[in-house]
């Protein structure tokens, strides 16, 4: 048998190759090994942010976490249509994700461009939503999602309703690139902390709440807008007005406000 030389053009070839296998071998197998613990920090980040946003977030402990989503969270998939809970089990409302569903013709619809507030173009069918319950095991809020463009990416979050269906109790930013310092601001909680206890909609059911340039003139729908990043606030306007809409939440709230689901 001919002796392997490595030091000819062949052998080099070949110990590349044989390197290269070895190594995609170790990351597949290191990618397969750690998926289910990305997925577990995925799944504990959606629950501090949703714990966040419901007033709920007291430590910042994996296991405490755990323990008070589980106790004070309840989530449902809405038909966005209709209003209505999807009957659905557990494990299909974890595993529901918007990303895919916006992907399928048969689990999303396209946004008309004149209707299209939050420059999503396309939006699924249905959305996964918190029910957010106190001791005795009544809803007390509800936590939404809510994304919508802004001047550099498609800023991700959360907000919390009460059971009016209309009073804001809460709001957080957990996903977006805009500007640090300017845009980016969406995210600060002194920035946030405006949007509590503001209105939605105005005594006649329509949507009332507004994002001004500068210093807000109305107490009760509001809050100042971000210096030096109009864009973003505009972005952060754009999401309220389509996800509170008829085209969005609106219906799910109207009956969640009657007390028609429970």
């Amino acid at each position: 048998m001919a002796k392997f030389n490595k030091d000819s053009v062949s052998g080099t070839v070949t110990v590349v190759v044989l390197l290269s296998l070895v190594c995609s071998i170790v990351v597949s197998g290191a990618a397969v090994a750690l998926k289910s613990k990305q997925d577990e920090q995925k799944a504990l980040d959606v629950q501090r942010n949703i714990l966040t946003v419901a007033g709920l977030m007291k430590e910042d402990n994996a296991s405490v976490i755990k323990d008070t989503y589980n106790k004070f969270i309840e989530p449902r998939l809405v038909d966005l249509q209709s209003g209505d809970y999807v009957q659905a089990s557990a494990e299909e409302i974890n595993k529901f994700e918007p990303k895919d569903a916006i992907k399928d013709p048969a689990k999303s619809q396209a946004i008309p461009a004149e209707a299209d507030k939050a420059g999503i173009k396309v939006r699924a069918n249905q959305a996964r939503v918190y029910l957010v319950k106190d001791e005795q095991g009544n809803v007390s809020q509800v936590v939404l999602p809510m994304y919508g463009r802004g001047l550099w990416s498609t800023m991700y979050g959360f907000v919390s309703v009460a059971p009016d269906g209309n009073t804001i109790k809460g709001i957080t930013y957990y996903d977006q690139g805009e500007t640090a310092g300017l845009g980016g601001e969406i995210a600060n909680p002194r920035w946030q902390a405006q949007f509590v206890d503001k209105k939605l909609f105005d005594e006649q059911g329509h949507q009332k709440f507004k994002i001004y340039k500068g210093t807000s003139t109305d107490k009760a729908h509001g809050v100042d807008g971000l210096s030096g990043a109009t864009l973003t606030s505009n972005g952060v306007q754009g999401s309220f007005d389509y996800w509170f809409s008829q085209n969005g939440f609106g219906p799910f709230l109207a009956k969640f406000k009657a007390g028609e689901i429970k």
